[in-house]
């Protein structure tokens, strides 16, 4: 096992890698403008983390949707809003931009378990209209709305 410093919270270890890989990541933090390389690959195994929670599907994940449809297409803007409120502990809200030529980008925020963000975009995915869909997840997660109050 490798010996870790702990450090205000911070754990520090010793990676080796073929030269091409060191290469590639030397690149990889100039052009993302990353402080060091320590930076990057704490970046790196956190967004593969979270890839990794996502398949699993039951842990609570925030995440954004992605949609561009056309808006032309006479259900389509039914069918979304009635998926949208069957899920409405899900979707908390969402962004509508026109674009050219009836489309329009739509940016839903969401949050749930994996499995369930999962399923919600395959619905949208494949109403008629929708064009593309692409859902990003993180393990970080939105605070609550609404504080609990206390019971008198």
């Amino acid at each position: 096992m490798p010996k870790e410093h702990h450090s205000d919270g911070v754990k520090r270890i010793t990676v080796s890698m073929p030269d091409e890989t060191y290469q590639a990541l030397d690149r990889l933090v100039q052009q993302r403008g990353f402080d060091n390389r320590s930076q990057a690959v704490s970046e790196m195994i956190h967004q593969h983390a979270a890839q990794h929670l996502e398949k699993i599907g039951t842990e609570v994940m925030a995440g954004t949707l992605t949609l561009v449809y056309d808006e032309s297409k006479s259900a389509l803007l039914r069918d979304l809003s009635r998926i949208f409120r069957e899920h409405i502990a899900e979707v908390i809200s969402s962004q509508h931009v026109l674009l050219e030529e009836d489309h329009v980008l739509e940016v839903i925020l969401m949050q749930g378990p994996a499995k369930t963000l999962r399923e919600i975009a395959n619905k949208l995915i494949t109403c008629k209209g929708v064009k593309t869909a692409q859902l990003t997840l993180t393990p970080h997660l939105i605070p609550p709305l609404h504080a609990k109050r206390a019971r008198d």
